[in-house]
């Protein structure tokens, strides 16, 4: 393995702005059972452990195990009609892929994780949720990660307290992102040490902390 210093991305929440085709989705699948609607504001809460963790929490106490199925096939056909990439993402991979070797380590399904990737990154290594890999917050998916980029050492970049436990896990500085779907209070109490505010600071940041690592 290299020595050089990867970069690992989660997806939503940090590169992509995937709420409103969550939104639709479960909501699509919520009216097939028959169960009421989800704000915006619910489902951002529901987001981060994956989409049965999703679909669970959205469907609350009821039993509607159809419900994950129809969500699938939904967000399947539909993921790319509202989200995109936050202002200054694009140009900050274009900026730091140049130097680091990068992936996306994201809770999404594996084929939606690669087809949004390959859509808005291409070229950017993704890894979603798969039956044979363990999900975040367990380290699995990243050690792949960096076995695939053939690196020792890397940052994990995220939005949200699993992705905190996910490096923590994994024994990888992690830097905070507050543009998601966490505020920076509760990314501090979950024991954010790294913040990134904009976008356009990831570069800079990205490699202050990479310096640090190299010491």
């Amino acid at each position: 393995m290299e020595n050089r210093i990867g970069i690992l991305w989660d997806l939503d929440g940090t590169l992509l702005n995937t709420l409103g085709d969550l939104t639709a989705s479960v909501n699509f699948a919520l009216a097939a059972c028959g169960l009421p609607a989800r704000t915006e504001a619910e489902v951002r809460g529901f987001i981060g452990n994956g989409v049965a963790a999703l679909m669970e929490r959205a469907v609350g106490d009821v039993s509607r195990p159809e419900a994950l199925d129809v969500f699938r096939a939904h967000y399947e056909a539909h993921c790319r009609e509202k989200t995109a990439p936050y202002p200054g993402i694009p140009e900050a991979l274009a900026d730091l892929g140049a130097e680091f070797p990068m992936a996306i380590v994201s809770n999404k399904v594996d084929s939606a994780a690669k087809n949004l990737c390959a859509a808005f990154f291409p070229g950017v290594l993704a890894i979603g949720e798969m039956p044979d890999c363990p999900r975040k917050p367990a380290p699995e998916m990243v050690f792949r990660a960096m076995r695939e980029l053939g690196v020792r050492r890397a940052v994990y970049v995220g939005d949200s307290d699993v992705d905190l436990a996910t490096a923590a896990n994994a024994q990888l500085p992690c830097l905070s992102v507050t543009w998601g779907f966490c505020d920076r209070a509760r990314l501090a109490g979950c024991g954010a040490v790294y913040f990134c505010c904009d976008p356009a600071e990831l570069p800079a940041q990205l490699r202050r902390i990479a310096a640090r690592m190299e010491d």
